[in-house]
């Protein structure tokens, strides 16, 4: 329920809430005041805007983003993820196919294929791209020249990205966690464009409990909307909001029971570690990419676990939240004498 990755049934939702202009896109405002002044400027030049990389966890709007970005100019948009892209000849007719001063969008960028990415380099700074057809003493170099085009790039994993191409981004954004505030106002208006009826208590709820992801705000939403319908009069307040929520085993936090599963695993089978990612994937039965990817970042950003040299740490939140005693609390320690 609360993780940040897309659903089926988030994709088929998620285009028609998706706002097309800089000025209805809540929260994120360094990165939109950096934006205006980056398009504005480009289109004052008559040129395509510099290669833009967009990192963070994943549901806090990168794809909507580039779409914003993609509009703002005036720009028509292609959208293909990094898996999709095997060889250098993929990419080669995506590239040769763009408009002047077109939007290439590929999502997922630290998954795209090495020799497909090396195709990359030379149109990304020249819009040139060398084809080698033919092998050994009868092969020829054709150069094609490219339409001048923006990439845009998003990830999850900056980190694994290859220097050569993190190098060639012009403007490097890193997604935030939202504000509850934005969160609140985020729900507010999705909950106008689907016929949603709920009152301020209700957004609140919904916006304390979403992991700062605009994704499971919006998910949150839908499922409250159905509990509202069944269970209540149809309206989201702030206690059905409440009694919804408890429904779907998500804390006032945020966590779910995945989360408390995790934190609890590593409590009571590890001593609130250390303990290595590979062992708490097993102890729960989840992917260390998923753990990974999912259920760690909000649980750092909110201070829950720790990453050392040694492996992931439980710390005094944690124990409180979960209504457990640290160690090292003297109630907690067993008279010896």
């Amino acid at each position: 329920m609360v993780s940040p990755k897309p659903k089926e049934e988030d994709r088929e939702i998620e285009s028609s809430l998706r706002p097309t202009r800089l000025a209805d896109y809540i929260g994120q405002e360094r990165i939109k005041e950096r934006l205006r002044i980056y398009i504005e400027a480009a289109k004052e030049r008559g040129d395509p805007l510099d290669h833009v990389l967009l990192y963070g966890p994943p549901g806090l709007g990168k794809t909507t983003l580039a779409h914003i970005i993609a509009n703002e100019m005036g720009s028509s948009i292609r959208t293909t993820s990094g898996p999709a892209i095997e060889r250098p000849g993929d990419m080669v007719a995506i590239l040769t196919n763009l408009d002047d001063r077109g939007v290439l969008f590929i999502d997922e960028l630290h998954r795209l294929n090495r020799t497909a990415e090396e195709a990359l380099y030379p149109a990304m700074e020249d819009f040139l791209y060398d084809w080698v057809a033919g092998k050994g003493p009868s092969a020829r170099t054709y150069r094609v020249k490219l339409p001048r085009f923006t990439l845009i790039g998003a990830t999850t994993r900056a980190g694994l990205l290859a220097s050569p191409l993190r190098d060639r981004f012009g403007i490097t954004l890193r997604l935030e966690f939202y504000e509850p505030a934005d969160l609140e106002r985020i729900a507010s208006r999705s909950a106008g464009i689907l016929g949603v009826t709920a009152d301020e208590e209700g957004f609140k709820e919904i916006a304390a409990r979403s992991r700062g992801t605009p994704r499971v705000a919006n998910r949150l939403l839908r499922r409250l909307r159905d509990y509202a319908q069944v269970r209540g009069n149809g309206v989201i307040d702030g206690r059905t909001a409440e009694e919804g929520l408890r429904m779907l085993e998500v804390d006032h936090m945020g966590l779910d029971r995945v989360d408390r599963e995790m934190l609890r695993s590593i409590i009571e089978k590890y001593g609130g570690g250390p303990v290595g990612l590979e062992t708490i994937a097993a102890s729960i039965s989840e992917e260390p990419e998923t753990i990974e990817d999912v259920y760690e970042p909000y649980l750092l950003q909110i201070g829950f676990i720790q990453r050392t040299p040694r492996g992931r740490v439980v710390t005094r939140g944690a124990y409180e939240h979960l209504g457990l005693k640290p160690p090292g609390d003297p109630s907690s320690q067993q008279r010896l004498w």
